[in-house]
């Protein structure tokens, strides 16, 4: 039986290395995330290791290498919506807006609770 309700482990595993650091309780408050939602998420990037060609060209490893992002696959601007709109209401530090994915990740807020959202 998975540790999560909504997802297994596997599904965040680095897309060209096979590796998996992930954080359990950024998984756990995914869960909660599309608990929230109420509609299935599918993730298309959860861990990428420093070996990841995203990785590797960065200066410093981001929050996917870090084991607290994901990518969430969204087909029409209502997911967007209601993913954005519950991720900032539960506290998610940074959002990034793309086509056809939602970036959440655990980054820590600023002094002032604030997090961060980007556009691709």
């Amino acid at each position: 039986m998975s540790q999560f309700k909504y997802f297994k482990l596997e599904d965040f595993n680095c897309q060209e290395t096979g590796e998996n650091e992930m954080c359990i309780d950024f998984i756990h408050r995914l869960d909660e995330l599309r608990e929230a939602c109420g509609f299935p998420f599918i993730i298309t990037s959860g861990y990428r290791s420093p070996d990841h060609s995203i990785e590797k060209r960065k200066e410093k490893p981001g929050t996917h290498a870090k084991g607290i992002a994901a990518d969430i696959k969204v087909t029409n601007g209502i997911q967007k919506y209601k993913i954005v709109q519950e991720a900032i209401k539960m506290g998610f530090g940074g959002v990034g807006i793309a086509n056809s994915f939602i970036h959440i990740d655990n980054r820590s807020l600023d002094s002032n609770g604030t997090g961060v959202m980007w556009s691709y």
